[in-house]
């Protein structure tokens, strides 16, 4: 599902987007396509504009984010995200109905991406960062297929006119992030289960470039 004021912000704006961030994006061809269902879109969180970024890489669907409430008044940015269909999350406080707002977006058909990391996490590797078990248990009460998404960039910062590379993994379905239901509701098990994916991505990613090095 794809709002209107969203398909107007890609048409004028994504190009833009693309320029300014320098986006790379690999494995545009694992998105699901529209007319296949909804998905959560889970990705490694760099910078505040890791919503933007991911967005520019996918094609096929609107993957809506939470934000946390106080990117709303910022300058340009707080705009953008509005555009492309974030809403608000407080962080202070067990904000328990953006949980159930979230699953209810997947059941009528919306696209979610989250963050398992659930904060930024720059100039570290994600792999050894902690976790929110908020992603799990979205997981199991939507039971939705995962897009696994890494965001690579040099020291894991976003830097001003460097290129940032966004692989796209193919979708992991529910029956494999829960062991065909064993882990149903073992929301850590899920949650470290699908970010060890994102991960492998990026590790994949890492390998692909040492071996064109040394080719």
């Amino acid at each position: 599902m794809i709002s209107r004021t969203y398909r107007i912000w890609r048409f004028f704006c994504a190009w833009l987007v693309h320029i300014i961030f320098f986006v790379i994006p690999h494995g545009r061809e694992n998105e699901p396509d529209i007319g296949s269902g909804p998905y959560l879109l889970c990705s490694n969180h760099i910078s505040a504009v890791d919503p933007v970024i991911i967005c520019d890489s996918v094609k096929k669907q609107q993957p809506r984010y939470m934000a946390k409430k106080e990117i709303f008044s910022w300058p340009v940015i707080g705009k953008i995200v509005g555009w492309l269909g974030a809403y608000p999350v407080d962080r202070a406080g067990r904000d328990a109905g953006v949980i159930l707002k979230t699953v209810k977006m997947i059941e009528d058909g919306m696209s979610v991406g989250l963050f398992p990391q659930g904060t930024r996490r720059p100039g570290v590797d994600p792999a050894g960062t902690p976790l929110r078990n908020g992603t799990g248990l979205i997981c199991s009460k939507t039971r939705a297929r995962v897009l696994p998404v890494y965001i690579r960039t040099r020291g894991n910062r976003r830097r001003f006119l460097r290129p940032v590379h966004v692989y796209i993994g193919k979708p992991i379905p529910y029956e494999e992030y829960t062991s065909d239901g064993e882990f149903a509701g073992d929301y850590r098990h899920i949650t470290e289960y699908v970010f060890g994916r994102i991960c492998e991505l990026g590790r994949e990613a890492e390998k692909g470039k040492k071996k064109r090095k040394d080719a």
